[in-house]
């Protein structure tokens, strides 16, 4: 009887430490933000921000959280040097002027116990504008090289650049964007 009562007893510890609220601190190592743009009608091209850092908080029994990312915009990398550095440039990303760009939301849609949205605003070039990004991917589970607690998701989501006054070159390079963003993050 007694190691039933125990054995119920960490049930339920178990259950109530999920069921409240967890911070999670972004994995830099295994974090990056991606786009893609249409390029003269040619080709789709892209580049990644290699440098993403952040928070998400998520209370999976309320099916709440939010999301706190930062992505260093020198951190763009589009394996051709003369480019990244025109992408740098005033002309585009304003590095010297906007070293981060960043996302923060404080919606989570969830279909069940699977987050399918999240709600938000991205702040580019000194100009904030909602976007919802549409998750494609969303697991937890322990780590087992570290032994921590992890989550790992896949958004993407469409934007106009021109929204955030990143004009140069429209129609020539597309003003329509697609964006993917890959995070995981460890339990604090």
């Amino acid at each position: 009887m007694k190691k039933l009562w125990i054995a119920a007893w960490l049930a339920g510890a178990c259950a109530a430490s999920q069921a409240a609220p967890q911070t999670f601190s972004i994995d830099p190592t295994h974090s990056f933000a991606r786009y893609e743009i249409a390029h003269m009608g040619l080709s789709i091209q892209s580049g990644t921000f290699t440098r993403v850092s952040g928070t998400v908080m998520v209370d999976m029994a309320q099916h709440t959280g939010n999301v706190d990312v930062s992505i260093d915009t020198d951190s763009l990398q589009t394996f051709y040097a003369a480019r990244d550095k025109h992408l740098k440039s005033e002309a585009f990303f304003n590095v010297v002027k906007f070293p981060t760009m960043t996302y923060k939301a404080d919606k989570l849609v969830f279909d069940g116990d699977r987050l399918t949205q999240i709600q938000g605003s991205l702040t580019l070039l000194g100009i904030s504008r909602p976007v919802n990004l549409e998750v494609t991917r969303y697991n937890s589970g322990m780590n087992p090289m570290s032994n921590k607690a992890e989550y790992g998701a896949n958004a993407t989501a469409h934007i106009k650049r021109s929204d955030f006054g990143m004009l140069a070159y429209i129609p020539t390079i597309a003003d329509d964007v697609d964006i993917d963003l890959t995070i995981e993050a460890i339990r604090q």
